[in-house]
This record gives structure tokens, sequence and C-alpha cells, in this order.
């Protein structure tokens, strides 16, 4: 990776910003902090990082509302930090277009591992294109795009994952579980709800695909996998 990959934490919590920021400047993050939502999103404006780490719960502006603002215009990874463990929450995060999240209390060494997940997006090199192509749809896991029936189509980085290993694997049908182990790591401790609310927006975005021979298929009471007739 050239130069430091600059992270905004955003949480209104002094003592949880003090520790993670100790965290991520030991492992060589530039990080920048935020208490406040509505900062946090002037902060993104004026000079985006390469990830977020977002608390829900925040004055000025809550998480969900920062995350939705930011999704209008990039598509740059983001974790949500939040007390709350409900399932609810979690998924409300993913459908406003969350990458992951992590549940406080949490270990320094699982966020840093989450972020790390994620930072390979950021490398560069000489690492040849890896890409997918089908009628209508290519993928490509080193640009992080995907053009869908001639038209670029904007996706979180985890939809991304989870769409170019199903397709990198046609016809293979994969558990929840197994989804969550191949894109999330076995580091993951979400449910099986995530890979769903994946899917559903995947779908949403890759509308009336059937006519190009394929398709996101459920395969009832085991998972899903990606269809060519």
């Amino acid at each position: 990776m050239k130069g430091k990959m600059t992270i905004l934490l955003v949480d209104d919590d002094p003592n949880i910003t003090q520790l993670v920021r100790l965290y991520l400047e030991k492992e060589g993050y530039d990080v920048q902090t935020a208490d406040r939502g509505d900062t946090a999103l002037e902060m993104f404006r004026k000079n985006p990082p390469h990830l977020m780490l977002l608390d829900i719960m925040l004055p000025g502006m809550d998480g969900w509302e920062v995350c939705r603002e930011v999704r209008r215009t990039s598509n740059i990874p983001i974790i949500m930090l939040t007390a709350k463990g409900e399932t609810f929450d979690k998924v409300l995060g993913l459908e406003l277009g969350a990458d992951d999240y992590i549940t406080k209390p949490f270990e320094p060494k699982e966020m840093v591992a989450r972020i790390k997940a994620v930072a390979r997006r950021y490398q560069t090199g000489d690492t040849p294109a890896k890409e997918v192509s089908f009628p209508g749809l290519t993928v490509n896991i080193s640009r992080y795009s995907v053009v869908y029936a001639g038209q670029e189509i904007e996706m979180p980085p985890k939809e991304l994952e989870v769409l170019y290993f199903l397709a990198s694997h046609a016809n293979q049908v994969f558990t929840r579980q197994q989804l969550l182990e191949q894109v999330w790591g076995f580091n993951f401790f979400g449910d099986s709800r995530t890979v769903d609310v994946h899917i559903k927006r995947l779908r949403e975005k890759l509308v009336d695909c059937e006519k190009y021979g394929w398709q996101i298929k459920t395969v009832w009471s085991v998972g899903y996998k990606f269809e060519v007739k």
C-alpha cells in the first residue's frame, strides 16, 4: 500500500476513541476522529477517508443517517460500531449500505482484523485484474467495479465481493455459513441474515438479469448459487 490508509473514526465516547486510535496508529493507519455525526459528514466531504468506523448513537446526526448520506456519493468501506446487539439494528445498518458491524464491547484485535480484511481494496501493485464476465455483466474485483446492462453499478465492497464469489463459482451451491466464511472471513461473528440482506440488495440492482441467462438463485433450505443456464 502506497502511503498510509486514512480511517475516520466516529464515536462520542472519548475513552473508546482514545483506545481505538491507539491501536490503529500502532498498526500504521492515519486516524481522524469526530464525536458528532454532522461533523463526521462534513469531514468526509472535505477529505474522504479510505474507511469509516461509525458509531450508531451520535449527537447531531445518528450513524444510520451518516451512512445513508455517505452512500449517496461513495462506496468506501463502512464498519458500524454499536452497543446494540439486536438483529434489527445490524440488518438496518447493512440495508443502508454498511459493510460490517462490530458490537461493543469489542476486542481491538478483532477490529483491526476487520479493517485489514477490507484494506486490500486500497492496495496497489502489479496484481493482474481479477474479472468474471457473463452476458450483460462484468465484475472486476481488482478495480471493485460492476458493469451491468452497459451501465456501471455502484456497490458497497461486501455486496461486490458476494457477487464476485458466487459468479466465480457458477452453478455451485453455497450455504449461508460458507458465504460468511469465504467473503467475510473466519473472524466474522455475524449471523446468516447478513448474507440474506446482501443477496436482497444485489437482486434489487440486477433487475431482469434472467433475460441474460443467469440469476442469483435461492436453493431452499440450503443457500444460494449463481445459476447459469
